[in-house]
């Protein structure tokens, strides 16, 4: 019985870090391709980490000055949605990798990821626009 209730707890656990690590897809996204155009072009490895930290940096700065200065919703949330995009095929991704052996039907498997990655890209965007008001209002 103990060990039911660890395996519930650390499941719980891991999905709660997932979900956290999924929010932020898009710059992990960025410096991962950043880190790999450097060093195939012949970088060393530590000059292409730092460039890939850089611009995964950059990219959220990018989206949090978008957010903090732009006036028209719209932009506000085009940059948001770039944002979420990523967050949302992450989130498709961890369920499907969690429910592909527990759910028989196809339609119903799709459903389930496809509501955790509208909800993870939904929480992606409230995310960073609390975070683009509270860096800015400072």
């Amino acid at each position: 019985m103990t060990l039911i209730l660890l395996a519930i707890s650390l499941t719980i656990i891991l999905c709660m870090l997932a979900f956290n690590f999924a929010i932020y897809a898009l710059p992990v996204m960025a410096g991962i391709v950043a880190f790999q155009q450097f060093y195939a072009s012949g970088a060393s490895f530590g000059f292409s980490v730092i460039g890939g930290l850089c611009f995964a940096v950059l990219s959220l700065t990018l989206v949090i000055v978008v957010l903090g200065f732009m006036k028209s919703s719209i932009v506000r949330l085009i940059a948001l949605g770039i944002f979420a995009g990523p967050a949302a095929i992450a989130g498709y991704a961890l369920v499907h990798g969690l429910a592909k052996n527990t759910v028989d039907s196809a339609i119903v498997l799709n459903l389930l990821c496809g509501t955790s990655g509208l909800i993870v890209a939904i929480a992606a965007m409230i995310n960073l626009h609390a975070l683009g008001e509270n860096v800015l209002s400072r």
